[in-house]
Order: structure tokens, then C-alpha cells, then sequence
């Protein structure tokens, strides 16, 4: 490894000096400028790597056979493809021509890279030659050593990459990443070790990669999990589709990027976890005209061409397996939100809403806003599922919706400058706890009502006891059907703490103590002006 500045990690030395060489370029053009060449790089760092197994094997007849890379998860490189070959060209005036027929190669000989890869964006680029050649050997510097072996190496520096490019480009209205601890956080709830997990707006394919290693850490079997997902926008579904293919991941991101409810592009798909991230508020999703009677609305209403939160909530559902879950992010407006009170109510009563998490605000970089983690089922019926990697057993939940609000949770600061929080391991497990103590057959016994934290709410007036309607237990139905949770969780009032004859004793002794100031001050401005000889009346 190029030796780093002290104390520095490799990966913010690289960003570093990769972002002292920015010129004219956008920030946004810039991010898939610099993804394409770490992507020829880290394909290279693992391409080499199997090369020499090959070399120093009895399989050394077959080193430039591409099923032999293949079946390990190697791309197979053509030598005009080859980092090497761009790096000891680096200098050259056609040195973005080599960059790009290097894609086009590569393409050729992994199909699961067809038209994935940035294509004819180095060529024309507008970056100094001297410029360039500098970024390649900056990424150059990246290599493996005893610390980083080449997998992790890559992982880490590919998603830091990734993170900086969404910061910084966030007021270019780029496309941002989903911040690791609340992907965790999702992962953690819905547990996704087994099965087919779908995103319908992938984005950048981050979570993808922190379910697969929730799997790991959880030493489950990352082959018994399937991905699938969509991305309607051209420049974010290739960095998907590089993001997951460098590490090894195999996925069904589509044939090609696609608008999820005009061109569902999987459209027969049962999912038995979803875990998402959508745009929130999305205006103008669907014409007036279009999409009316689409089958992902039946028996609960049509979204608003307004707001497409409660279409992208109907399109998962749409997409859940009979025992599949999905945790997904939205903005806070669609747990009131009166233009879908309908499909809310719908919801509930068909008892798909499972819990309600408020998260702080400041948990993004590019916005300041509180969000809400939904968890959604088919049904809440008892079953048997795997949660901690073990088959368990969950109690019926009908009619019942979990409440939780972590905006006084202590959390993590990582940027005073952007007020940037983030969940410890300790918050997530914390909130893990809870909702699989809910879940339990024991859950009398394990979970409890929390004030200014958690709380379990019934749906209909009916369900609850004479005592409760005494006490005015509220109901999802007596609150009009809205899932905001400070209309459930209780609120505690800390001025009872607060001696009042003891604070009145207090101000009204400091209120003496101003009016004495008050006349003392005065009188010394009577006794001045005598002294001048003004009269004071």
C-alpha cells in the first residue's frame, strides 16, 4: 500500500488526492468518472489475483480460458483491458479512446456487464491530459497488503467512494446513498437470510450489499439469498450494476434501467423481504390518465399524482410473498397524510402495517428531515420464521400496530459541520429487542409499554377493555386511522417534576432583587445630574 499520511485511512487519502485533481467537471460526472477507472482497477487487483492461482496450479494450461474467472466471480480481461495496459498508457493523448474500448472489452466477454459500464465517457471528457493522467496514478496507489486483503480492500474504499460522491454532490441533485446504519437498522428487523430480496429503487445497490453482509455476520449462507432490483435512473444503474459485480454479488438488476411503475420490470416477482429507500414526496409520478386501474391499487385505492409515497408502499406490497416482509423508508407526511387517508385505513385494516419507527432528524447528510422506517407484512398471523438464524415462532399480531420513537435516542454525532447522526450497534440492537420481544408468543412477559419510546396500539375501539375505555386508551380507529406516533406514545410531562413553591420562592426573590437593583441604578443617575447642576423633578 502507497504509503499514507499519518493517522489517515488509505481510502480518505486516495479521495484526497483524487479530489485535488477535480477541473471543470461537475461533481456528479465527476463521481462516475472516477467509479469507471477504481471499477478497471479492482477487476484487475481480482483478475491477477486468480491469474496467479491459475499460473501456480495444475489448471496453468487454462489461464486465459474466461469460464475459469468466471466461476470464481473474476471478470475475465482481455490485455488491451488490463489496468496495467492503461496505467503505462496514462500519459498518452488517446488515453481516454484506450479507457473506453477497455469497457467494450469487457463487455465482450462478460455478459453480465452488457451495458453496465461508462462507455464513451473518457474520450470526450474535458479533464486536463495531465489532470488524468495524475487521477490514474492516484487510484494506481490502491493495492493490496496484509491488512487489506484485496475483497475487503475493495468493499471498503468502492463504498466510501460512494458516500463522499453522495455528499458532495448532493446539492447537484445527484443520486444519494442510504447511509450504512440505517440499512443496518432495516436489516437487523427484517432479517433477510434466506430468499429472494427485492428494492424496487436500488439506487446505487447499497443495500443489496448490507443485507448480504447482515448474512455473513450472521453466518448465514449468501448463495441462499437472490437479488433483485430496479433503477430508473440510466447513470445510477450502471454504478449499481459495478457496484455489485466487483464485489461478486449476483443480481437481476433488469435489462436495462426503467421507471418502476411505468415499466415493471419484474412484474410476476414474489419477494420475500424488501428493504428500500424510495424518493421521497415524488411528484408527478404518473400522468392524470395513466395507471388508473392498475392491478397494485385493487382493494385499496389510487395514489395521488401528487405524492407517489402510498404508490411505492402499494407496489411492495404488490410484490411481498404470503410471508414476506419489507422495511422501507418514507417521509413522515405519509403517516397522516389526508389525500391517502383511504389507502391507509385500507392498510391497516388488512393488516399489513406492522410498526411504526420515527428515526432522528440529521440521520442523512444532504437533509436535515426525520424520517419513518415502515414494517410491512401480507398478514400478522402466527408463523414460523428465521429470526436470528433460527426458525421461530411469531405470535399472532392481528390488529395490533407497534409504535416506536427514537428522536431522544442517543445516537452517534459524525459531523459537526453537516450535523450528520448515525445509530450505534448498541441503538440498533437495542431497538431489535424490542420489536423481537413484540413479536414473541412471550411478549406479555418481554415487551412493555414505554413512555416517550415505545408503545403497542390496538386498531379497533372494540378490542379494547372497559378499564382502557375508561382511561382513553387511544385506537388506531379513534385517532382517525393516522399512524403518527405522538398521537400513541406517551408523553411525559417533566414539569411534575418541578417544586413549584420552591421555583416561584426563587423568581419572585430574583424579581426583588432586579427591582432593588433597578432603584439603587436610578438613584445614583438623580444624584449625576444634581451634580451637574440639572434639577431632577
Amino acid at each position: 500500500m502507497a504509503k499514507k499520511e499519518k493517522n489517515k485511512s488509505v481510502e480518505t487519502t486516495i479521495w484526497e488526492s483524487c479530489n485535488k485533481l477535480r477541473s471543470n467537471m461537475t461533481g456528479i460526472n465527476y463521481m462516475y468518472f472516477v467509479m469507471g477507472l477504481l471499477f478497471l482497477k479492482f477487476s484487475y487487483m481480482k483478475f491477477e489475483k486468480r491469474r496467479e492461482e491459475l499460473l501456480n496450479s495444475d489448471d496453468a494450461a487454462f489461464v486465459d480460458i474466461p469460464s475459469f474467472y468466471t466461476e470464481k466471480n473474476v471478470f475475465y480481461i482481455d490485455p488491451e483491458a488490463r489496468w496495467d495496459f492503461i496505467v503505462k498508457n496514462a500519459k498518452q493523448a488517446n488515453i481516454g479512446l484506450l479507457i473506453d474500448k477497455a469497457f467494450k472489452l469487457l463487455e465482450v466477454k462478460n455478459e453480465q456487464l452488457s451495458g453496465a459500464l461508462p462507455t464513451g465517457t473518457y474520450e470526450k471528457t474535458t479533464l486536463p491530459l495531465e489532470k488524468f493522467s495524475s487521477l490514474i496514478n492516484e487510484v494506481n496507489k490502491i493495492k493490496e497488503d496484509e491488512e487489506h486483503p484485496t475483497q475487503d480492500l475493495i468493499g471498503r474504499v468502492y463504498q466510501f467512494f460512494l458516500n463522499q460522491f453522495a455528499v458532495k454532490t448532493a446539492d447537484e441533485k445527484g443520486e444519494f446513498y442510504t447511509p450504512d446504519d440505517l440499512v443496518d437498522l432495516i436489516t437487523e428487523l427484517i432479517e433477510p437470510y434466506k430468499g429472494i430480496v427485492y428494492d424496487p429503487c436500488c439506487g446505487t445497490g447499497g443495500m443489496f450489499v448490507q443485507s448480504l453482509k447482515f448474512v455473513d455476520a450472521h453466518k448465514g449462507n449468501t448463495s441462499q439469498v437472490s437479488i433483485y432490483g430496479q433503477e430508473s435512473n440510466p447513470d445510477t444503474w450502471k454504478l449499481a450494476k459495478m457496484n455489485l459485480a466487483i464485489r461478486g454479488i449476483s443480481a437481476n438488476l433488469g435489462k436495462k434501467n426503467a421507471d418502476t411503475f411505468g415499466e415493471d420490470q419484474f412484474k410476476d416477482l414474489k419477494a420475500d423481504f424488501i428493504i428500500a429507500n424510495p424518493p421521497f414526496n415524488l411528484k408527478d409520478w404518473r400522468a392524470e390518465d395513466k395507471l388508473t386501474t392498475d392491478y397494485r391499487w385493487r382493494g385499496y385505492g389510487l395514489p395521488p399524482v401528487s405524492n407517489a409515497n402510498y404508490a411505492w408502499i402499494l407496489h411492495m406490497l404488490s410484490k411481498l410473498s404470503l410471508n414476506g416482509v419489507a422495511g422501507f423508508l418514507l417521509a413522515n407526511g405519509a403517516l397522516g397524510d389526508s389525500d391517502t387517508l383511504d389507502i391507509r385505513k385500507n392498510l391497516i385494516k388488512n393488516n399489513n402495517v406492522e410498526a411504526i419507527i420515527i428515526c432522528p432528524r440529521e440521520m442523512f447528510f444532504y437533509t436535515d428531515i426525520s424520517v419513518t422506517l415502515w414494517i410491512m407484512r401480507k398478514h400478522k398471523k402466527a408463523i414460523k420464521v428465521l429470526r436470528d438464524g433460527k426458525e421461530t415462532q411469531l405470535r399472532d399480531r392481528s390488529n395490533e400496530i407497534l409504535f416506536i420513537d427514537l428522536r431522544r435516542i442517543e445516537t452517534n454525532k459524525v459531523s459537526e459541520a453537516k450535523k450528520k447522526r448515525e445509530f450505534t450497534k448498541e441503538n440498533i440492537q437495542f431497538v431489535k429487542a424490542i420489536y423481537n420481544n413484540w413479536l414473541s408468543p412471550d411478549y406479555q412477559n418481554l415487551y412493555k409499554d414505554v413512555p416517550e419510546l415505545c408503545r403497542s396500539i390496538k386498531v379497533y375501539n372494540e378490542q379494547l377493555s372497559d378499564e382502557e375505555k375508561k382511561n382513553n386508551v387511544p385506537t388506531i380507529e379513534s385517532q382517525g386511522w393516522s399512524l403518527v406516533p405522538s398521537k400513541y406514545i406517551e408523553f411525559v410531562d417533566h414539569d411534575l417534576n418541578i417544586d413549584f413553591p420552591k421555583e416561584m420562592a426563587r423568581i419572585q426573590k430574583e424579581m426583588k432583587d432586579l427591582l432593588r437593583e433597578e432603584k439603587e441604578t436610578q438613584k445614583e443617575l438623580e444624584d449625576a445630574f444634581r451634580g451637574i447642576g440639572y434639577g431632577i423633578d
